[in-house]
């Protein structure tokens, strides 16, 4: 039962990540499907199936469109909001690295108390 699960997720994600690139393609680099295959090295009949859902780009697809559209990786994979991305690293600039590290100590603790606090 659990493998079904996993698919089905998968495949949900898979169509909402061909969903993400076809918005990309359609209203922000305006391109069809043939020009935008042709600058991120695959065909237009395989970019087709990506927006479809049923395939996915490989690595030098994904570095290609990333800079095409200047989108993460991680907007374009998985949907997280670029601006989140952004945002913290602008936030966290101005910290040393011995800061950084000591707040992760602390939201790790802060996630094990939160979570025993729900069990």
């Amino acid at each position: 039962m659990s493998k079904n699960i996993d698919k089905t997720a998968e495949k949900e994600e898979q169509i909402a990540r061909g969903n993400r690139i076809k918005e990309i393609r359609e209203n922000e680099l305006r391109l069809n499907k043939t020009d935008l295959a042709k600058q991120i090295g695959i065909s237009s009949q395989f970019l087709g199936l990506v927006e479809e859902g049923k395939g996915n780009l490989v690595y030098r697809s994904v570095k290609l469109l990333r800079n095409l559209s200047g989108h993460s990786a991680d907007y374009i994979l998985y949907g997280l909001d670029d601006n989140v991305i952004t945002q913290t690293k602008e936030c966290l600039e101005e910290y040393s690295e011995e800061e950084l590290l000591g707040a992760i100590k602390v939201l790790k603790h802060l996630s094990l108390f939160l979570r025993n606090l729900s069990n």
